[in-house]
């Protein structure tokens, strides 16, 4: 494998009348692919998924936006089309993650964490904080007795997340995805153990280039978080994980070195954080 995807989607619907071919075409290209659950139906699909192929993955859990149902609508400016987004109002169920984590292609519990972002006017704030804060210490647990790291999501709420993995530590870390703060931000989750999930955000503006010039290659991880966040110069298209490659190119182009040593040290990351047998991946 030449990469790591190690935050796609290829589990979920937009994938419904492909996701095998998808798969096939981004291992033909050399990326290995973890494909992350939102809720428990998309997290017995990537299980699934990781059985049917070699260099494939799974990381179950719950989104926060899945804890309460509702109709989302999201657009990027930039973007040919709004993602429409139902989520299910999902309970966490421990025993029937606990028992599908155990499954040996489960490399992490995720994605949970928490999104601050998406109230709307008339909501509990407060409570749906409350709310979302709970589950992610259930996930914490979870990720501690089956000793496995923690794909985390976070939009708006950096402050308490950091408070939160401070006094409820995930013994084996994991992963901030799709990080789109600062270095001063991002300098705490590393103090704490944690890699730092870039995806396709960083090719659309200049913006990220303090912080990939800042953090140490050695804390970076790539991803796609396909469908959605396609790289430039195909935004606006579907996302697919082989398109991880372009991330690894903003990378090399903003540190002025050799695209090679940013798939060798990002895949050698993946690899260590996942626990992925490297024999694997020949």
């Amino acid at each position: 494998m030449k990469y790591i995807d190690t935050h796609a989607h290829v589990n979920f619907n937009a994938y419904k009348e492909d996701a095998d071919e998808v798969i096939k075409r981004s291992l033909e290209k050399g990326v290995g692919v973890v494909n992350v659950g939102s809720q428990y139906s998309t997290s017995v699909r990537a299980v699934e998924m990781a059985h049917r192929f070699e260099n494939v993955w799974a990381v179950i859990g719950i989104h926060p936006l899945h804890l309460r149902k509702q109709n989302l609508s999201y657009q990027d400016s930039s973007e040919l089309e709004a993602t429409e987004i139902k989520t299910s109002g999902e309970e966490f169920d421990y025993k029937k993650y606990l028992e599908l984590a155990k499954d040996e292609k489960v490399v992490a519990i995720g994605e949970v964490g928490l999104d601050y972002h998406h109230f709307e006017e008339g909501d509990d704030v407060e409570k749906l904080k409350q709310q979302q804060q709970e589950v992610l210490l259930k996930a914490i647990q979870l990720a501690n007795e089956i000793n496995k790291p923690i794909m985390l999501h976070c939009w708006d709420a950096y402050p308490d997340l950091l408070e939160i993995l401070k006094k409820y530590p995930v013994e084996k870390k994991g992963i901030v995805h799709s990080f789109v703060g600062g270095y001063k931000t991002a300098k705490k989750f590393i103090e704490l153990g944690y890699k730092i999930g870039l995806n396709g955000v960083i090719t659309y503006t200049d913006d990220f280039s303090r912080l990939i010039k800042e953090i140490s290659l050695e804390d970076i991880v790539l991803e796609t978080d396909c469908p959605y966040l396609t790289p430039v110069p195909h935004k606006g298209e579907r996302n697919e994980p082989y398109m991880v490659e372009l991330v690894a190119k903003k990378i090399s182009e903003v540190l002025e070195i050799d695209i090679e040593d940013v798939k060798k040290i990002t895949s050698g990351n993946a690899i260590r954080v996942f626990g992925i047998k490297k024999e694997s991946l020949l």
